[in-house]
Order: C-alpha cells, then structure tokens, then sequence
C-alpha cells in the first residue's frame, strides 16, 4: 500500500519537473512551469543552478512526506505499536544534523558563485543609467568605449493601445478609471504575442559587448527585470545600483522584460523593451542620436491648432494618459476634460511651467519631451475633451519658459 503510494507521488512530481524544464528548453520560448535559460551566460548559469537546487530539494521532500507517510500507516493506533527506543541516540542526532549542514554547503557555494558574477560589472564597454519614474523608463547612454561623454538619453513608455487594455468593467454602470463607456458592448481587440511589453523608445544595446546598467529611481522603488539577461536590481530614489548584460554574438533580436517592483496604481504599464543589435548597427544608431541630441531643438511652429492637436493627441497617450484619463478624466493625476486649469486663459502659464517643471507626484517633462512635443501636448489638453479654450502653444513659448 505504501510503496504504491510512494511510487506514485515520486512519479508525479518528476514527470512535473520534466516537464518544467522541457517546456522552458529554448529561451524563446515563454514557459508557464518554469525558468528559461535566457540568452547570456550568467542568465544560463542561475537556470542551471535553479534546476539544481530544485531536484535537491525535490528530493529531499520525497524523502521526508515519504518517511511520514511510512511511520503514520505502520504506526497507527489499530496495529498497536511498540515505540522505538533509540531516543537521544547520539550517532543519529549528529547524522541528521551533519547531513542537512552538507547539504547546505553543497547548495551555498555554487549560489555564492553566481551571485558575485552577478554582481561583476568591471570591463564592461558600454555604460547605461537607467532611471524608473511613475510608469515609465528613462535611458542615458554615459560612456562608450574611449567615449566619456555620449549625451544621449530618451524616455522609453508603453506602445500598447489603449483600446487594448481599457475595457469597461461593467456594462450596469460601473465604471472604473482606465476604463470607457463608449466601448461597453463592442468586441475587445486581439493581443499579440507581446501584450503590454513593447514601448515607444526601446534601449539599444550591441552584442558581444558588456554593457553596465546604472540603476536609479526619480520618486518610487521599481526594479529594472530583464529575465534573459538573468539579473534584476531595484531602482531605489537616491540610490544607485549596478547590473550587467553580455549578450554573445548571433543572438540579436529583442528582448523584454517588466518592472518587478509593485510600485503604484499603473506598475503594469512600465515594460522594457530591449533591441541587441550588431557593434557595427549600434555604433551607426549611436551616432545618429548623438547627432540628433547635440542639435538645436526643433522650434519650427505649428501651422495651425489642428497640427498641434494632432501630434499632442499622440504624446498626451504615450506620456500623459496613464495618470490623468484617456480622456482626460483624471485619476492619479488631475482632470483636464472641463477644469478651469486647462481652460481658463490666467492657468496658461502655469500649466506650461508644471509639465516642464512637474509637481507633487508628477515628473517634470523638460528633460523627458522636446519643447515641440510640450507644446503639443499642452494644446492637446487644453483644446480637447470639449475644453475649447483656443489657445495654441508654440515651441518658443515653452522654450521661452525654460
């Protein structure tokens, strides 16, 4: 009866094991049962050492609900037992306590190991600070090579529609913000493979080269996860931690990963979207933004109010949305749709003044967007939804600002 039993759990849990680490045997491949190996080294070394540690511990609980499962059916009251007498037995109590302590070491080591390789960013080419704000990623290229001052930097936000995961909650008359009422009935849009994982600006990085990953943080804890690079570090305000990633030669392609960290109402809506590309590819697109960001900033002014609608109806989504309403309907972040901040023509000024600047909870955007963009988004808020207030922002207002 036991050994059946026994061998039927120990069958079980085994072939759930198999299967974990079949299902996660390319790291293309997501797996709902387990770790894929990822793609640089370090990320294959901590699969490796999870797999290991996993059938130890596998194991040592087969051992012991087994050895329970024993003692309870040939030591139940009906076959009236005789108990044992080796109690306080000196060899068995220094057994079991040297065995779990060999154990112990056997796992420590290997995971102390991969824990200071983690930890290793000496030699690396490339260095990258990577700053997490509410619920976006901001990227800053320092040093490259012989390059101690690249002077590049983006911000990097959720490319994911709206439409996509905004969905009314109810059709009876709730509904929370995110969601639209002008949708409630009509068919959700499909989801591709990378739901919620592709942004705007992604980081780019070349192959064949470490690259150091300078983390920090502008207002909460996130944590920068890229689960095939095989490290996650917190973004922690006034701090800076430090990560790496060699991605070898021939496995370009892009990568994904999430923050890891709950920090807020909108944690889900900051992925990472990273593209390896060639050294040759990198240094070319590296060049052209550094181009791109040692000239002048574009203050070439709008045609007319529709052109600037339109391009801050594309930042307002991108940048804005998340806190303050697809609509404008506010949340995290104030209304705009009907409040006199963005209507009344004395709030102009400010309003200008608090997206470069930011307030309370809310970064500021001089550094983020061009003052094209901050132009276009301001009139985008203070034109749509109904506001009406016809006042058109111009790239040299915002720069006469700053």
């Amino acid at each position: 009866m036991q050994s059946t039993l026994f061998h039927r759990m120990a069958v079980g849990l085994t072939s759930l094991m198999i299967s974990g680490l079949a299902t996660a045997s390319d790291w293309a491949e997501r797996s709902d049962h387990n770790l894929r190996p990822g793609v640089t080294a370090v990320a294959q070394e901590v699969h490796g050492l999870h797999n290991t540690v996993l059938w130890i511990v596998s194991i040592i609980g087969l051992l012991v609900f087994g050895l329970i499962l024993i003692s309870v059916i040939r030591h139940r009251r009906s076959k009236h037992p005789t108990p044992a007498t080796f109690h306080e037995n000196i060899f068995l109590e220094v057994l079991w306590t040297i065995i779990p302590f060999i154990i112990l070491i056997a796992m420590a080591v290997p995971a102390t190991r991969v824990l200071i390789e983690l930890d290793d960013t000496a030699d690396s080419e490339l260095t990258v600070k990577v700053t997490g704000y509410r619920w976006r990623w901001g990227y800053e290229y320092l040093t490259y090579q012989d390059d101690n001052d690249v002077g590049v930097s983006f911000i990097s936000s959720l490319a994911t529609p709206p439409e996509q995961y905004q969905n009314p909650v109810l059709s009876g008359g709730l509904f929370p913000y995110g969601t639209a009422k002008d949708r409630v009935g009509a068919p959700s849009q499909d989801k591709d493979h990378n739901y919620m994982l592709e942004v705007d600006n992604p980081l780019v990085i070349p192959s064949g080269q470490k690259v150091r990953f300078l983390v920090t943080s502008d207002d909460v804890i996130h944590s920068f996860w890229i689960p095939d690079f095989g490290g996650k570090k917190d973004a922690i305000p006034g701090f800076v931690n430090e990560t790496w990633a060699l991605v070898p030669e021939g496995q370009e392609g892009t990568y994904y990963g999430q923050c890891a960290e709950l920090c807020g109402k909108n944690h889900a809506f900051m992925p990472i979207e990273v593209k390896v590309v060639s050294q040759s590819e990198f240094q070319e697109w590296l060049a052209q933004r550094k181009e791109e960001a040692a000239a002048a900033p574009d203050l070439t002014p709008f045609e007319n109010l529709e052109a600037a609608m339109a391009a801050g109806e594309k930042v307002y989504a991108s940048q804005c949305a998340l806190c303050h309403g697809q609509n404008g309907e506010g949340g995290i972040g104030l209304p705009f749709a009907g409040d006199d901040f963005a209507i009344k023509p004395e709030h102009r000024e400010e309003h200008i003044h608090v997206v470069l600047e930011g307030r309370n909870a809310m970064p500021a955007f001089k550094g983020q967007l061009t003052p094209k963009d901050i132009a276009a988004v301001i009139t985008y808020e203070r034109n749509a939804w109904g506001n009406d207030s016809g006042d058109l922002i111009q790239p040299e207002d915002v720069h006469e600002e700053e």
